[in-house]
């Protein structure tokens, strides 16, 4: 048995090598594991309580912290650092609930099966904070090692068991028995420890890598704004003569300009639209809101969707080449109206929640689509935004957008320039990302190879 799995982080590369002896672990998912190991249920090796601690405050009761979905998703481990939410709770459930060095929490309840059974380990006495609802609390028997335990509810095959258990249709959740029948591969305790500390070790050699990338991204995207900004409000010559706006977010602009609402050089129109159940695979292009936060950006090029002909001539609201698309709803204030100029020469429709905007005289489409939803643009529609959980902008709201529109040649000379200068800062983007889930996938090979007993890490631990 040989592991393909390198080390990342220390300028080499070579090869984990596997146990010496292995035998059939009995679970064909499981295969063979180190003949040292045995497979064990859960139930065997741990206890496993459903937390019922809501976040209600009852009078008479016991103030605490509560640990809640959020705190275990987003962490792999649990300390007192985060600001748990305040709660109270009976003394029942504090002496059940509180939180113990080595217990591992998991998700129980979500709205995605792959969002199911997701750990984190305690990694310090929290006398005053407990499990909170949506939760597994699992304490550890002596034997095994909650860190070891919390890494293999992350491994691949592992995890696969409870995401197979999970129940459910629009939203999934685990009984407490199908977690406590759950099958795992169970070493010796010292070498639990040593398996945890090894993989501490190098996944934080892998999560320093992906924040060093992710903080790269960042300042790409930040002269990726900066620079569009820049080109859409000031124009191309660092020299030419400026004048105020008298609008805020917008400052000065060249004196040639003109600064205008969207109102008066073109028409707004709600658009119509059925369900996602239309879709086919050829027909024609379809570009719904949600699209237009996670596809498009400033243009759209290509649809990842498609409605038959008969159905998008009676049921959809059809586009043409340069009409601006704006998201008619987001779920946070920085979302909302997110648009993109549609550049698709075919005919094309749009769904509902949609709000199209059609230029009444010539424009370089390219141009509105960066004009539309640069920064300052998107501080204006942030303030058009009006609700709670569901925020929402409409076309009577959108038709004093204003944006800085210059002659027709350098609106076409700008957006020719952004296109180019964009697609330099892109390229880098697109290979760090490539980078980042290189890593990620690693990691997560790295943790399963690991608990599952595929590769030896024993000397590894200890050098």
């Amino acid at each position: 048995m040989t592991e393909k799995i390198e080390r990342i982080g220390d300028g080499q590369q070579r090869r984990f090598r596997p146990y010496a002896e292995y035998k059939d672990s009995g679970i064909k998912w499981l295969g063979e594991i180190p003949a040292h190991w045995e497979a064990k249920r859960l139930k065997g090796i741990a206890s496993v309580q459903l937390s019922n601690v809501d976040k209600r405050s009852e009078a008479g009761q016991v103030p605490v912290r509560l640990c809640n979905y959020v705190d275990v998703y987003y962490n792999d481990s649990i300390t007192s650092e985060p600001e748990f939410m305040n709660a109270t709770a009976t003394p029942d459930q504090v002496r059940r609930f509180v939180l113990r060095v080595g217990d591992v929490l998991i998700t129980k309840d979500s709205e995605s099966w792959n969002d199911i059974a997701v750990p984190a380990v305690v990694a310090e006495d929290l006398t005053n904070t407990l499990c909170g609802y949506h939760l597994a609390h699992i304490k550890p028997e002596p034997g095994l090692d909650g860190r070891f335990l919390a890494r293999q509810f992350s491994a691949s095959g592992m995890r696969d068991q409870f995401h197979v258990a999970a129940k459910g249709i629009t939203r999934f959740g685990l009984a407490g028995a199908a977690i406590r029948s759950a099958i795992f591969p169970i070493a010796p305790i010292k070498e639990q420890s040593a398996i945890a500390d090894f993989l501490d070790r190098e996944t934080a050699k892998i999560d320093a890598l992906v924040a060093k990338k992710q903080r790269l991204i960042e300042l790409l995207q930040e002269k990726r704004t900066a620079l569009i900004t820049r080109a859409v409000t000031r124009g191309l010559d660092p020299n030419v003569p400026m004048k105020e706006t008298g609008v805020e977010w917008l400052e000065n602009v060249p004196e040639h300009w003109e600064v205008v609402p969207l109102g008066r050089i073109g028409r707004f129109f709600k658009g119509n639209g059925g369900t996602k159940a239309d879709e086919t695979e050829e027909g024609v292009p379809c570009v719904r809101y949600g699209d237009l936060y996670t596809y498009h950006d400033f243009h759209i090029s290509t649809t990842k969707t498609s409605v038959a002909p008969g159905v998008a001539a009676t049921t959809y609201t059809p586009i043409e080449f340069g009409d601006v698309l704006f998201a008619g709803s987001g779920e946070t204030i920085d979302e909302i109206g997110k648009s993109a100029a549609n550049l698709m020469a075919e005919p094309a429709c749009c769904g509902g929640d949609v709000i199209v905007f059609r230029p009444s005289g010539k424009a370089d489409a390219r141009f509105l689509g960066y004009a539309t939803d640069c920064q300052p643009a998107r501080r204006q529609k942030a303030r058009m935004g009006c609700g709670f959980t569901v925020i929402h902008i409409y076309g009577s709201d959108l038709k004093y957008l204003a944006i800085a529109i210059p002659p027709l040649p350098e609106q076409c000379a700008i957006a020719e320039f952004l296109d180019r200068e964009t697609a330099k800062i892109d390229a880098p983007i697109t290979r760090t990302n490539q980078a980042i889930n290189y890593l990620q996938e690693f990691r997560n090979a790295l943790i399963s190879a690991a608990v599952t007993g595929k590769i030896d890490v024993r000397e590894e631990a200890v050098s």
